[in-house]
């Protein structure tokens, strides 16, 4: 599981995950006969709680059908949308160097009206309905828009917070003021601070709990097919690695 956790029309490509790419190889994962455990290689800094949500909810519903334990590996970062995936496990393992919580919820955007004025452009729009023009780019920041936004990022992020404390219960020991602010820790860090059960890597568990004559079947994410991958190369790829970028960015990545 690696890369911006992002709705992707088919066919776009690029270092991204959602639901959609996620799901055949999850329930390949879960049908494998002879099966121990599912390990999830966890690598993301984030993106959109809708699809962070939605893929902790088939591991849990696929965990929880096949009666088979989930561990959680993340490896350099495993941070908001990412460490929401990474709750969906029953133990959470990561590199004393890995980057891990995030706990909260960010909007980001631009502001252009000065640069229309420069530029003497009129823009012209007509809507129906007073709120359709909700945080428009291209007009001064409306106090009122900025406090609604607020409030949303807000009940985002008591859903968040919630899932982790379903998740994690007593293994947390920080203070959720702390924990649910938006910081981030290292690895050992955050085992300290509840936030993962260890120390530890996808190979070095197997070997660990399982043994040296354990077979590791590794699945990955559904790639488009061609002839879409030299449209995908030319189009979607370079935003979604911009986007990553600006993602681990915010985390000293």
């Amino acid at each position: 599981m690696a890369g911006v956790i992002a709705a992707r029309a088919p066919g776009l490509g690029g270092p991204t995950m959602n639901a959609a790419s996620l799901a055949p190889a999850l329930e390949r994962a879960f049908r494998l006969k002879r099966l121990s455990a599912v390990m999830l290689a966890i690598n993301s800094p984030g993106g959109s709680p809708v699809q962070s949500s939605l893929i902790a909810a088939r591991v849990r519903r696929l965990a929880e059908k096949h009666a088979v334990p989930v561990i959680a590996c993340i490896e350099d970062a495993g941070a908001s949308g990412g460490y929401w995936i990474a709750c969906a496990a029953d133990e959470i393992v990561c590199d004393a160097a890995s980057v891990v919580g995030s706990i909260g919820v960010i909007s980001q955007g631009f502001g252009f009206n000065e640069a229309l004025e420069k530029l003497g452009v009129e823009r012209r729009v007509v809507t129906s309905g007073e709120n359709k023009s909700f945080l428009d780019p291209f007009l001064p920041a409306d106090p009122e828009h900025q406090e609604r936004l607020r409030d949303l990022l807000s009940s985002l992020h008591e859903e968040f917070k919630n899932w982790v404390r379903s998740r994690r219960g007593d293994r947390l020991k920080g203070s959720e003021a702390e924990l649910f602010s938006g910081r981030f820790w290292t690895g050992r860090e955050a085992v300290a601070q509840g936030l993962a059960d260890g120390i530890g890597d996808l190979h070095g568990e197997v070997l660990r709990r399982f043994g040296e004559d354990a077979r590791i079947t590794v699945l990955d994410a559904r790639r488009p097919r061609w002839p879409w991958r030299l449209f995908a190369a030319a189009t979607g790829a370079a935003f979604s690695v911009l986007e990553e970028r600006a993602a681990r960015a915010r985390l000293g990545l």
